[in-house]
């Protein structure tokens, strides 16, 4: 089960990469600046960030098979429509529409989580399922490259999301909810209300973290790329050679991630403060981003971010836990979804301040900036979010 979400995840990523890559080449047949980029970006974080709010009470209301499954079908077909953008307010549409449909599935893989593993095994389950991003972003760079450089860039957007119906043709006949253990009850935990969630501190805390840690990750997937042609000079082949790089490694810190709060919880920590733990740490690992852009080196530059990268995924294994750990099943997409909301509006807030700062400045202050965030996310964790029992939650 946690297979299929691993798939789906890399699919998502696959079509929210294929513009990072093909980016150079749009921006200079669509004569967009690093500010018209970036709100390009934003039509896509907009809608990212609305629908967050609304995917994770629609797929606990709908179930995780039929949920998961309409959002990947919606954002295939989004996929599909960026093959026909003919400009950057044609672009932005597309990217709009695809927010719409990608929001769902974080929320969906949490909840196959939370109905598949225990608590001790959460972590490690999330990271495998996450570890999808990382390789949905290491196949974009050589795939989207190779498939321009045949067939021009509306056929790579066009293959990209046809994987996306190839997956539902697996999903649909395969997933199913686990049966209650034996000698347990049948009956479904009841649905927390979201005006109920809304009141959590718990909630409320993880929401306002997320504002500060998933926005550094969307500026590495959207904007490396860009990094690598205006700042260190790569060509197109150049990209598709090396851009990949740091995602692999980013793919390790999912597993890393999990290990940790394994190793934590062996050691006796409550499961809070080994999750809290474990993002500290990988949240203090992401500083390497400011070495990165300071660096005459290129190779040492894509080192560096890929020990930040490795360090972004490592601390988000443990967050995907965080909701289940809390609350009770039949809620924690819901949660996920409301606290993906505080990603969404970091993210865009974010992007537009990048493609301000590099129109006017550098890439200097920007990476130096992401790489202090993370430890934003990191105090608010352990200061605002409580010890891990909140009102109606379960304890772990």
């Amino acid at each position: 089960m946690i297979s299929l979400a691993f798939l789906a995840t890399a699919i998502n990523y696959l079509d929210r990469q294929t513009l990072s890559v093909a980016a150079p080449l749009l921006r200079d047949q669509f004569h967009m600046s690093n500010t018209e980029y970036s709100r390009v970006l934003f039509a896509f974080l907009l809608a990212y960030t609305i629908m967050n709010g609304v995917s994770g009470p629609l797929i606990d209301r709908l179930g995780t098979r039929l949920g998961y499954g309409l959002c990947i079908a919606w954002w295939s077909a989004a996929a599909l429509l960026h093959a026909f953008a003919r400009g950057a307010m044609s672009l932005g549409v597309f990217r709009f529409l695809l927010g719409i449909g990608e929001a769902g599935n974080w929320p969906g893989g949490v909840k196959v989580v939370a109905e598949w593993f225990p608590a001790r095994e959460r972590a490690l389950a999330s990271g495998i399922f996450n570890s999808g991003s990382a390789v949905g972003a290491i196949l974009a760079p050589p795939v989207v490259v190779y498939i321009i450089s045949r067939l021009g860039w509306p056929a790579a957007f066009a293959a990209t999301g046809l994987t996306g119906f190839v997956w539902l043709a697996c999903w649909w006949p395969i997933y199913r909810t686990p049966d209650p253990p034996a000698g347990g009850s049948s009956a479904l935990p009841p649905r927390i209300p979201v005006k109920q969630l809304l009141r959590s501190r718990f909630v409320l805390a993880f929401t306002f973290s997320k504002i500060f840690l998933d926005p550094v990750w969307y500026f590495y997937i959207f904007w490396f790329p860009e990094y690598l042609k205006r700042a260190r000079h790569f060509d197109m082949a150049s990209i598709g050679a090396y851009a990949w790089i740091p995602f692999a490694v980013a793919g390790a810190g999912n597993f890393a991630g999990g290990l940790l709060a394994g190793y934590l919880l062996g050691r006796g920590l409550t499961v809070m403060s080994a999750r809290k733990t474990s993002v500290t740490f990988y949240a203090a690992l992401m500083l390497s981003a400011i070495p990165a852009v300071l660096t005459s080196q290129a190779w040492i530059s894509i080192a560096l971010v890929s020990v930040a990268m490795f360090g972004y995924t490592g601390s988000l294994a443990n967050m995907l836990s965080m909701p289940a750990d809390v609350f009770p099943g039949s809620a924690v997409a819901s949660v996920y979804g409301i606290a993906s909301m505080g990603s969404g509006f970091g993210g865009m807030l974010f992007t537009l301040i990048t493609g301000w700062m590099v129109d006017h400045y550098s890439y200097a202050p920007v990476f130096i900036g992401f790489g202090i965030m993370p430890l934003i996310c990191a105090l608010i964790l352990w200061t605002l979010a409580g010890p891990g029992k909140v009102g109606t939650a379960r304890s772990s």
